[in-house]
């Protein structure tokens, strides 16, 4: 990344992240945080303690702003003006390998392209490191963010990364549930040798 870029970056509110190298954290590591994260209490059991998790220590941990108005949950886009959906749709369904691309070969020469290269960056950072998931792809959380430009660095990043843990452990905890009752409700009552042939597909 060239340091004009850079420059954006850091008055974006994310030179912080500059120094966070790249993490890839295994599938295990991440079910037993999320079985030890106690939902209602946002509190992470550990064998040394717990530790209350808050928007603020989200923030302080990562550098990033953690006051001011959250972003909206997701983009209503029948409610965007004809300009905003057309920014909706030059990046609905993008990989984070398109957008990483499209982030290194932008100019930032006039003030339209360093808006295109901002944009680009808060969906890039959002998927490689705040709200990384499994998918691939842009979904409407990460594009919220690039609908309120004017307050981007206003905005509180710290809750916005806290609501998505959040909503991942807890959708997380009811599928695993899920499948627990669905795999006792299979096997109820059923003579062993019956139950084995039963779960059989």
């Amino acid at each position: 990344m060239t340091e004009e870029k850079k420059a954006i970056v850091r008055d974006l509110g994310f030179g912080g992240l500059m120094h966070i190298p790249p993490l890839r954290v295994h599938h295990q590591l991440l079910r037993e945080l999320a079985n030890n994260f106690k939902l209602g209490e946002n509190r992470l059991e550990t064998g040394y303690g717990s530790f209350k998790i808050t928007p603020r220590k989200i923030g302080h941990a990562l550098g990033i702003n953690a006051t001011g108005n959250l972003f909206p949950q997701k983009v209503e886009y029948k409610k965007l003006s004809e300009d905003d959906k057309i920014i909706f749709r030059r990046f609905q369904g993008k990989t984070l390998k398109s957008l990483t691309d499209e982030m290194m070969d932008i100019g930032v020469g006039n003030e339209e392209e360093r808006l295109m290269f901002k944009r680009i960056f808060i969906l890039y950072i959002q998927m490689a490191f705040l709200l990384s998931t499994t998918i691939n792809k842009i979904s409407p959380v990460h594009l919220a963010p690039i609908f309120e430009m004017d307050s981007i660095s206003e905005r509180n990043w710290g809750g916005h990364v806290f609501t998505f843990i959040v909503k991942g452990i807890t959708d997380y905890k009811e599928k695993t549930k899920a499948r627990r009752g669905l795999k006792d409700h299979q096997n109820h009552g059923l003579p062993t040798g019956v139950r084995s042939s039963w779960s059989k597909e």
